[in-house]
């Protein structure tokens, strides 16, 4: 949430608080498509009314701007993925299982959900230009960073074998891989999905001391 955003919040009575920002939350939902298909640099507050059932009035008096917009209809998106990895992890009681069930997860969330991950980039990307991004994205791409984490603890769990690489590199090679097929998926690349599985699977056994060998 932006400081903008929090004033805006600190001027509303407490009473009002939870409803004003459920009601922010249900129409940053609603908006993620249309965010998803415009991305930043041809999104507005306007544009986004336009291709919405919601007037320019209403988004403007729960949204500061269309950056205040676009990072809370983000964040709402990446809560979600982290909670898929999270039961894949949960649910995982064996080091093929867990292996097997992160890159299925890895590979559904890339053909299903393209258009939001290509959001996310873009704002990413954004940061290296607007100061207003930063720090929301580098806390979104923390707990991005926290959910493979555990998902190496588990496989620590499974193997017996203490993992010695650093979380923000293991982090760094899953994110850079998941990126890349995304790019040769929009790209219209039948195999980047399988490739992109692949390659993960690939990096995961030689950092995991996959008991299998593979």
């Amino acid at each position: 949430m932006t400081s903008q955003s929090v004033t805006k919040l600190d001027r509303i009575p407490r009473r009002r608080v939870d409803k004003f920002a459920e009601r922010r939350a249900e129409l940053a939902e609603a908006a993620l498509q249309t965010l998803s298909e415009l991305g930043y640099a041809r999104t507005s507050l306007r544009e986004i009314a336009q291709n919405s059932e919601f007037s320019h009035g209403v988004l403007h008096y729960y949204f500061t701007d269309k950056v205040d917009l676009i990072l809370c209809s983000v964040r709402q998106y990446k809560a979600r993925c982290v909670t898929r990895y999270d039961q894949v992890t949960a649910d995982s009681q064996s080091y093929e299982e867990l292996m097997s069930g992160f890159v299925a997860a890895l590979g559904q969330t890339l053909r299903d959900e393209a258009h939001m991950h290509r959001l996310w980039y873009d704002i990413r990307a954004q940061t290296l230009f607007e100061a207003a991004f930063r720090a929301d994205v580098a806390e979104l791409d923390k707990s991005l960073e926290n959910m493979i984490w555990r998902i190496m603890c588990r496989f620590v769990d499974l193997t017996g074998e203490p993992q010695t690489m650093p979380p923000p590199v293991i982090y760094a090679m899953i994110d850079g891989l998941f990126q890349q097929g995304l790019l040769k998926h929009l790209s219209g690349d039948a195999q980047a999905i399988d490739q992109m599985q692949t390659d993960v699977r690939l990096v995961l056994a030689k950092i995991t001391n996959d008991p299998a060998g593979a």
